[in-house]
């Protein structure tokens, strides 16, 4: 389900169903993927989406299949989102040939060109120039899709935002600059790292349209997303919005998230967004306890047979190290 081209989409029975199997999907696949890499069997760094994922199902159901997505380094639920399935996300964990980029790119680097799903990528803010690119060039060959452009609360503090916010505004390119702010960024509270803590207002700076958004629930994310998205598609130039959420783990698996309180961690795993939704389904009466249950069994038994893939799938052939550098294939300067 996707909004349609005119407008704005109808929230179902079936929306929310499907909000809640995503987002549980992903939240299995995260604890799962923590779980193996306890056992060496993931390597690297591994930051997951636990706690943040009612933002992708506002995406998916507020987004058109042909609008361009990128995204930084926290990419998992996102790529699940665009259509990278749970088998392919967890051999890619594992380095295997079988995964979304065939074990190259692992935890950080997930992408599904097909999806129009841009990445997953490493660099701290490297990636909003490239969102901003994403954008132009649609404006250029004259769709009305638009690039929705991801990042964390730490990545405004660098000169990148800026600079391709402020080239976006000038081309008033399509795109929806969205900041993930979980608080914390790389372990330093937001009011430690910049003299503006609420981070919707750097769009200010641009005269661009700006706003916080409650992202501890897909229908907030979703009536924000078509607000921005309309406006961008009008023509109007790139809007900002501050997806307010919140990470349960670290910024990865190597950090013990020291720098917070165990009650303020309590505080936002009492109102988790999956258990919300949940109750919010059975209190409109869109489903019983026994289907709760079947999903919850469904998504469990599909992880698991991920597990079972991403073990049993070979590693890339060294060969591949000179595969996909460039779309020349007889390129004479890469030699095995």
């Amino acid at each position: 389900m996707a909004a349609t081209k005119k407008g704005k989409t109808k929230i179902t029975k079936e929306t929310y169903i499907e909000w809640y199997k995503l987002m549980l999907r992903i939240r299995r696949l995260e604890e799962k993927s923590a779980q193996m890499y306890g056992q060496q069997k993931i390597r690297g760094f591994l930051h997951l989406y636990i706690g943040q994922e009612a933002i992708a199902a506002g995406l998916w159901s507020s987004t058109r299949p042909d609008d361009p997505i990128i995204t930084a380094y926290r990419d998992h639920g996102l790529g699940m989102m665009r259509g990278i399935s749970s088998k392919a996300a967890m051999a890619e964990l594992y380095g295997k040939k079988t995964g979304s980029t065939q074990g190259k790119g692992g935890s950080m680097h997930f992408f599904n060109v097909k999806e129009r799903f841009y990445g997953g990528h490493g660099i701290v803010g490297g990636h909003i120039p490239l969102g901003t690119g994403i954008a132009f060039a649609e404006q250029y060959k004259g769709t009305d899709n638009v690039c929705v452009t991801l990042m964390g609360d730490g990545a405004v503090r660098q000169g990148s935002f800026h600079e391709a916010i402020n080239m976006g505004a000038m081309w008033k390119v399509p795109c929806v600059y969205i900041i993930e702010n979980n608080g914390y960024a790389m372990g330093t509270a937001v009011k430690r790292s910049g003299a503006v803590e609420e981070l919707y207002k750097l769009g200010c700076a641009f005269d661009i349209p700006h706003e916080p958004v409650d992202a501890m629930h897909p229908q907030n994310v979703h009536d924000a997303m078509e607000k921005a998205l309309a406006h961008c598609r009008d023509g109007k130039g790139p809007y900002l919005l501050e997806f307010r959420t919140y990470r349960y783990k670290g910024h990865s698996m190597s950090d013990p998230a020291k720098y917070r309180t165990k009650e303020e961690l309590q505080q936002y795993k009492d109102k988790d967004p999956i258990a919300t939704l949940a109750h919010e389904i059975l209190d409109k009466g869109y489903m019983k306890e026994e289907d709760i249950k079947a999903i919850q069994n469904d998504v469990k038994q599909e992880i698991q047979e991920a597990v079972e893939f991403a073990e049993e799938s070979p590693y890339p052939d060294e060969s591949a190290l000179y595969e996909d550098i460039y779309v020349q294939q007889d390129y004479p300067f890469i030699k095995d």
